[in-house]
């Protein structure tokens, strides 16, 4: 069972930065692939971006290309996502996944998700 707290949320003025962090519970983290999911309001669910269990390889939406960086601390048991150039449209939910496989991320059916952090970008 892992457990996931996100943290890192708020508003910001277009343009602006954020880093969201996400706290994993467990012994096992290591061993998961670890990403990001959004959700805007009355929207479907959005993959954002996903790093491997070693933190060798990272991948993106192409919304999220060249302006979000995911990384992970293992030691830690800890994902981060910094968000730069942030615009109204980033504005969503964002909720830490982890699962088996990068595809299983893309494909948004994780094995564990946590409770989700507000990121509002005001224009």
């Amino acid at each position: 069972q892992v457990q996931l707290v996100e943290s890192g949320g708020g508003l910001v003025q277009a343009g602006g930065s954020l880093r969201l962090s996400c706290a994993a519970s467990g012994r096992t983290f290591s061993t998961y692939v670890m990403g990001w999911f959004r959700q805007a309001p009355g929207k479907e669910r959005e993959f954002v971006a996903a790093i491997s269990s070693s933190g060798g390889g990272t991948y993106y939406s192409d919304s999220a290309k060249g302006r979000f960086t995911i990384s992970r601390d293992n030691a830690k048991n800890t994902v981060y996502l910094q968000m730069n150039s942030l615009k109204p449209e980033d504005t969503a939910v964002y909720y830490c996944q982890a699962g088996a496989s990068v595809y299983a991320l893309r494909s948004l059916r994780p094995d564990y998700w946590g409770q989700g952090t507000q990121v509002t970008v005001s224009s």
